[in-house]
């Protein structure tokens, strides 16, 4: 019985340390998600994280973050015809971190990346701001969790979209902003 007790507590250790890294995660259920089918990531732990902003509204609340992720994800299906948002994480200004498509499934939002990366999105149009605290660290720490969970790989790469395809994502200022972070690659 003592060893079961060890190893309980080894184990109940180890996951507090890796969700102290994790930012509040809001699951697919929690945000109203419609059902969907996507491919598993066929590259794991993702060797890269690609950045994006949604170019839309910003969100600050629980109410007003889900009603957004319900927003993109039936643009993604409806207008893209994609089977799910293509995003696998957004973020809001709230400092939550949204599931879309999660872990370990194959994203639809940088072409030549998706079979590779993690997706992550800030709600929002960072072109002459970026975007608040409390998602800069919920991003960050998404990075992290990912890392400590094995979803994203320990010598993971960072980009911004616009350095896989012709685009203004993730905007002119957070672009700016990410290239400080920890990883960021200038030449993927």
């Amino acid at each position: 019985m003592n060893n079961f007790a060890a190893v309980l507590a080894i184990t109940l250790a180890s996951l507090a340390a890796v969700s102290a890294q994790c930012p509040r995660i809001v699951t697919r259920a929690g945000w109203g998600a419609r059902a969907a089918n996507t491919a598993v990531l066929p590259i794991r732990p993702a060797p890269w994280v690609v950045m994006h902003h949604t170019a839309g509204a910003h969100c600050t609340t629980d109410a007003a973050c889900a009603q957004q992720m319900r927003n993109i994800q039936n643009f993604h299906m409806n207008t893209n015809g994609w089977a799910d948002i293509g995003y696998n994480w957004c973020v809001g200004e709230n400092g939550a971190a949204y599931e879309g498509r999660g872990w370990g499934r194959q994203g639809a939002h940088a072409p030549g990346f998706n079979d590779r990366s993690v997706g992550m999105c800030v709600m929002g149009t960072f072109t002459n701001a970026i975007p608040n605290l409390a998602a800069r660290n919920a991003a960050q720490q998404l990075i992290s969790c990912g890392v400590s969970l094995g979803h994203i790989s320990g010598s993971y790469w960072l980009i911004g979209h616009r350095q896989a395809t012709a685009t203004a994502c993730p905007g002119n200022a957070f672009f700016e902003h990410i290239r400080t972070w920890p990883r960021f690659n200038p030449n993927p």
